[in-house]
């Protein structure tokens, strides 16, 4: 398949080059947290049980680029699992772009997980080129925090429910202000709901999938929040919008 992409608003340009692409989705100074998604036509989040499923070789390449920019990728536990994350090590292009950058060589990987469902051996831990962060509940059994301790820092942010905003803060305090997540629904969820999401990434890809696949974010609550475009990029059928949330400007 052919992975070039175009941008329809602002500024139409054909065949945008990585730069270009980097450019339009420049994260703005200061604290600042992105998420990125794939949805079908009619909503759903995965395939198979699988975003992965979903996106094509334009998705990719934006997924790809998207986390150069990151101080910090934010993912939740179960999205770990479902999608085989392997260690966060990006490939050499992108270690000398952020080197001129004047960024870190590899992102922090930080993970979420209410219940440190998570292997210590797993290659997210043991592979990965700087130390990963885990954020937490204090009622987390202290047996998996002692076990991951080993391999990760363990941060606990908040009592029984993970509060989205000590997330931000704790990051923020370490250096990491542009944060990039790449979800789960729940993870998502929960920051729309903390009021404590300045953007989304959104691929729509071109599918309808029917059957009972997840949302892109699900919570128990809801939290209406207005967005407004910031960019539309197309790539053959898909298509890719930057949102802002509308009490944010760059």
């Amino acid at each position: 398949m052919n992975a070039d992409i175009i941008r329809l608003w602002p500024e139409p340009l054909a065949q945008i080059d990585d730069d270009s692409l980097l450019a339009t989705y420049e994260f703005p100074e200061g604290p600042w947290l992105r998420m990125n998604f794939v949805s079908s036509i009619d909503g759903a989040a995965t395939r198979d049980g699988r975003s992965g499923g979903l996106g094509g070789d334009g998705d990719g390449r934006l997924f790809e680029l998207l986390r150069r920019q990151a101080d910090v990728i934010l993912v939740g536990g179960g999205t770990v699992r479902t999608e085989g994350y392997g260690a966060m090590r990006l490939a050499n292009d992108a270690v000398a772009w952020r080197r001129d950058h004047g960024m870190e060589e590899q992102p922090v990987l930080a993970l979420v997980s209410g219940s440190l469902d998570l292997d210590p051996k797993s290659d997210v831990f043991t592979e990965a080129p700087v130390r990963p962060i885990i954020y937490t509940v204090s009622t987390a059994p202290a047996e998996r925090r002692e076990a991951l301790s080993a391999v990760a820092d363990i941060v606990p942010a908040g009592t029984e429910h993970l509060d989205p905003w000590l997330v931000r803060e704790d990051l923020a305090a370490r250096g990491l202000v542009h944060i990039h997540s790449e979800g789960g629904p729940s993870l998502f969820g929960s920051f729309i709901v903390a009021g404590a999401v300045d953007e989304i990434c959104l691929t729509v890809a071109a599918t309808l999938e029917a059957g009972d696949a997840r949302r892109i974010a699900n919570s128990a609550q809801a939290l209406p929040t207005g967005m407004r475009i910031a960019a539309v990029l197309k790539c053959e059928d898909e298509l890719f919008l930057r949102c802002m949330h509308t009490a944010t400007d760059i």
